[in-house]
C-alpha cells in the first residue's frame, strides 16, 4: 500500500524573526499610508517624442471652481491646440447659473476665465447611474474620432484623489493605442501630505483607494466599438 503522508521539515521564525516581520510590515504599511493620497492624486502628462506634449486637454467637468481656476493655469503653460470639457448632466452649482450638463458648465466657465485662445468643447455625456466616468470617456473618444486626423496622446484635467482612476477608466476607453496623461488638482478640505488629520481626507483617500482597486481588478469595460458600449452614447454633432 502506497504511504498516504510524509514528513517534510518546515522553517518556521522564532519570536524575535516574528517580531522583526511585523515590525518590517507595519513601517512599510504605514509609509504607504502616508503617501497613499500623492500616490492616487497622480500629475504625468504626456511628453510625445518631439517634446511639445499632448496638443488635447480633457478638463472633468464636475470639478469645483478652484479646480478649473487650477485648470486654466495648467493651460496657459502648456501648447494646448484645444480642451474638452466631459461630464453628464447636473441641476445647477452655486454661482447662480444652471446648466444642463457638467461639461456644459466647466466650458462656459473656462471660456469666461480667461481660455479663449484655443477651442474650448463641452462634449456632454448622456445620464447614467453608474460608470459616469467611463461613459464620459466614451463620448469624448467618439467625439475625437468624428474630428478626424490621428489622436495618439491626450492629457486628462481630474481632481485630487480621484485623478489616477479617472486616467485608468479614460485609458480602458480609448485602448492602448493612445497615451493619457494626467494632472490633479489639488483639493481644498486637506492636504495630500496630511489627510489623515482631517475626516474629509479620510474619507475621500479611503473610497478612492477602494475605488482604484475594485477597478483595477474587477471592471470589465464592454469591447470598443461593441453594442454593449454604443448603446447608451447618443450620436454626436461633429
Amino acid at each position: 500500500m502506497p504511504a498516504l503522508f510524509r514528513r517534510r521539515q518546515i522553517w518556521l521564525p522564532t519570536w524575535q524573526g516574528a517580531l522583526l516581520l511585523v515590525v518590517v510590515f507595519a513601517t512599510a504599511s504605514l509609509i504607504a499610508l502616508r503617501h497613499l493620497a500623492s500616490y492616487l492624486a497622480a500629475n504625468d502628462p504626456i511628453t510625445t517624442r518631439d517634446g511639445r506634449g499632448a496638443s488635447t486637454l480633457i478638463v472633468e467637468g464636475w470639478l469645483d471652481e478652484d479646480g478649473l481656476d487650477a485648470a486654466i493655469a495648467v493651460i496657459g503653460r502648456g501648447r494646448y491646440e484645444r480642451v474638452i470639457a466631459s461630464g453628464g448632466p447636473i441641476d445647477g452649482w452655486r454661482e447662480g447659473r444652471s446648466w444642463p450638463t457638467y461639461a456644459e458648465r466647466g466650458a462656459d466657465y473656462l471660456r469666461r476665465h480667461g481660455v479663449t485662445s484655443i477651442p474650448v468643447v463641452a462634449v456632454a455625456a448622456p445620464e447614467s447611474a453608474q460608470d459616469r466616468t467611463f461613459l464620459s470617456a466614451v463620448v469624448v473618444r467618439e467625439w475625437l474620432r468624428r474630428q478626424g486626423g490621428r489622436i495618439d496622446a491626450v492629457d486628462l484635467f481630474s481632481g485630487g484623489v480621484h485623478a489616477r482612476r479617472s486616467r485608468l477608466v479614460f485609458r480602458m476607453a480609448f485602448g492602448s493605442e493612445v497615451d493619457v496623461g494626467v494632472f490633479a488638482a489639488a483639493p481644498r478640505r486637506y492636504t495630500l501630505e496630511r489627510w489623515w488629520t482631517t475626516s474629509d481626507g479620510v474619507k475621500a483617500v479611503l473610497d478612492e483607494a477602494i475605488s482604484l482597486a475594485w477597478t483595477a481588478c474587477c471592471f470589465a469595460p464592454p469591447e470598443s466599438a461593441s453594442h454593449e458600449e454604443r448603446s447608451p452614447v447618443p450620436r454626436l454633432p461633429a
